[in-house]
């Protein structure tokens, strides 16, 4: 077994305490473990200035992160699914996805009020395309400007009143510590998550067999399969930062239910598709419904 583990990482506060929990399950799965963190700035971190859209979308956050794992500096690296592209390299392969916690979108205002109750004009930022389009359809009264940073960049903007509130991953309140700043979380009837929200990814050479070993205790079956259906819907549309995708699956009684939306770059013919499946298997399974609804919005 192995003794020794190398994690490259982010810096950011939430990559940071993300990796730092799991690495923690880790341990107490494997006494004797020894981990190491390397950490690795990303062309995503190094760019702050323009959309992601604009400079190539989230595979940004992990391409220098990846490398490290390719060229034996790092053994895994822990990202947020919803960062990591459809289409992974062939020396590169998902070890684990633990169990999702919340899925859904968080709203903080200035105010401490929720978004409905802001003044018309009001400047909600955000530089998701996908929040733009449904939380612009859902409060059109609203401003809806490019912000980015990380989580503490974002709120901090926000309390110093360059926007009236700011959009963000429940999820990642969570991990920092900082869901009770939420002043409203959004149902995924009104914005559905990203594909792979609330999900963890952790990365790993393929066929790396001692690591896949370390890892298959904290591997979670459920949450793998609701979000590999979310990832085939974004291959079959061929989603991107430059496309407004959404997806978003779970287990409900003895089915899958999966909900998707799409929209041109611009935010028009904004389509929604959904459908049910007895449980899947497996991952491959549900990837294959998945696509298979992906296709159908896509011609829609």
């Amino acid at each position: 077994m192995t003794t020794k583990l190398i994690v490259a990482t982010r810096k950011s506060q939430l990559a940071l305490a993300q990796a730092r929990a799991f690495m923690r399950q880790l341990e107490a799965c494997h006494p004797g473990l020894q981990i190491e963190e390397k950490h690795v700035v990303t062309t995503g971190d190094r760019i702050q200035d323009r959309a992601l859209s604009e400079i190539g979308g989230k595979g940004l956050f992990i391409k220098e992160i990846e490398e490290a794992i390719v060229d034996g500096s790092a053994d895994i690296a822990i990202h947020s699914l919803k960062d990591v592209p459809a289409e992974l390299a062939p020396s590169l392969a998902i070890g684990c996805i633990p169990q999702r916690v919340d899925p859904r979108d968080a709203i903080v205002t200035r105010s401490g009020g929720k978004l409905g109750e802001l003044p018309a004009g009001s400047k909600l930022g955000t530089s998701s395309l996908r929040r733009k389009v449904q939380l612009g359809a859902a409060h059109p009264g609203l401003e809806i400007v490019p912000l980015r940073g990380n989580v503490d960049t974002r709120l901090r903007k926000c309390s110093e009143g360059l926007v009236d509130a700011i959009v963000l991953a429940r999820a990642g309140l969570m991990r920092l510590g900082l869901a009770d700043r939420a002043t409203e979380v959004i149902e995924p009837e009104v914005s559905l998550p990203a594909v792979g929200q609330g999900a963890l990814a952790i990365e790993m050479r393929a066929g790396d067999r001692a690591t896949l070993e370390l890892l298959a205790p904290l591997a979670h079956l459920e949450t793998a399969i609701a979000v590999a259906a979310e990832r085939g819907v974004m291959q079959a549309v061929e989603g991107s930062c430059q496309l407004p995708v959404a997806a978003y699956a779970l287990r409900d009684g003895s089915e899958l239910w999966l909900r998707a939306l799409l929209a041109e770059p611009d935010g028009t013919r904004l389509r929604r598709r959904e459908g049910r499946v007895a449980f899947p298997r497996d991952e491959a399974e549900a990837a294959r419904f998945g696509v298979e609804l992906g296709s159908a919005l896509r011609a829609s």
